[in-house]
């Protein structure tokens, strides 16, 4: 059940954790505008769609009140979740806000293992809280991307046909080791989806949609690098002069590639698991994120 708690009486404004609105979300858009952070407003509003999503609402003096804080947990299955979008203004930085948000979205979590992507600004207070780093995250992007366009002996990619929609929700179980069906089909409803087809088997399958200043590559599922590396190509060479980015984790293995082919890295970041890091298959592997808050 989902109840208000206030956080703070001490100062001359009062904060209060509350279960977040609609409403809210262009105010946490704005948070996320004045940290640089590039997603739109209707990034914003698919992950209040597929999450349970906390506001920290600040009353100031003289009665009115603002959104000044944000969290997301994505319940993923029975036994994972995801956690991302945590924000806390800074004018309220330093008075607890940050670890209250964060137990507030674990306890919604409940017995589940909960994955996220952290900052170093970030990592310190999610140490304390039990997550260790399981891996490395690098963002990619640029405008200016081209790939070669060979495909491996005996490939060719195809759109995804509405059939194989099952055996591809099934596919990414064995790659993330995570039953991520309810959300892949929220995100199948945003996303442009194309399979990697080897001698009538699927090989592969890779995810491009509308995301933040541009457009996200993810996630990308393979049997091998090569064959990611090939339906990466494809979307990168199917928006020529397109706003391109994409995600990758440090064990893909693809973090030099992409910058041969002009997708930048700008940033790293660590994974982190509180609890059981999900067990994959070791036949596939997801080479690329749906992006940070998501995994």
């Amino acid at each position: 059940m989902h109840t208000e708690s206030t956080l703070d009486t001490t100062q001359a404004d009062r904060t209060t954790l509350r279960p977040m609105r609609a409403t809210d979300l262009p105010a946490c858009h704005a948070m996320s505008l004045h940290l640089h952070w590039p997603h739109r407003l209707a990034d914003w509003q698919f992950h209040h769609q597929v999450s349970s999503s906390w506001a920290v609402e600040q009353e100031q003096p003289d009665g009115t009140l603002n959104v000044a804080g944000s969290g997301m947990l994505c319940r993923l299955d029975d036994d994972y979740a995801s956690l991302g979008l945590v924000i806390i203004a800074d004018a309220l930085q330093g008075r607890g806000l940050g670890r209250a948000m964060m137990q507030r979205l674990l306890a919604d979590a409940g017995s589940r293992n909960v994955i996220l992507n952290a900052t170093e600004a970030g990592r310190p207070l999610y140490e304390k809280l039990g997550f260790v780093v399981t891996d490395t995250l690098s963002q990619h992007q640029s405008t200016t991307a081209s790939a070669p366009a060979t495909l491996p002996a005996g490939t060719h990619i195809r759109p995804l046909r509405p059939d194989e929609v099952p055996a591809l929700l099934a596919l990414d179980r064995q790659a993330s080791g995570i039953d991520r069906s309810a959300l892949l089909q929220a995100l199948l409803k945003l996303a442009e989806v194309v399979v990697l087809e080897r001698q009538g088997q699927v090989a592969g399958v890779a995810f491009q949609r509308e995301f933040g200043r541009g457009r996200v590559i993810g996630p990308v599922i393979a049997s091998g690098v090569e064959d990611a590396k090939a339906l990466i190509a494809y979307w990168v060479n199917a928006y020529p002069g397109a706003y391109l980015r994409i995600d990758v984790p440090g064990r893909s293995g693809l973090k030099p590639w992409l910058q041969e082919i002009g997708l930048t890295c700008v940033d790293d970041v660590v994974s982190m698991c509180r609890g059981t890091p999900p067990k994959a298959d070791p036949t596939w592997r997801t080479y690329s994120m749906i992006n940070q808050a998501l995994g």
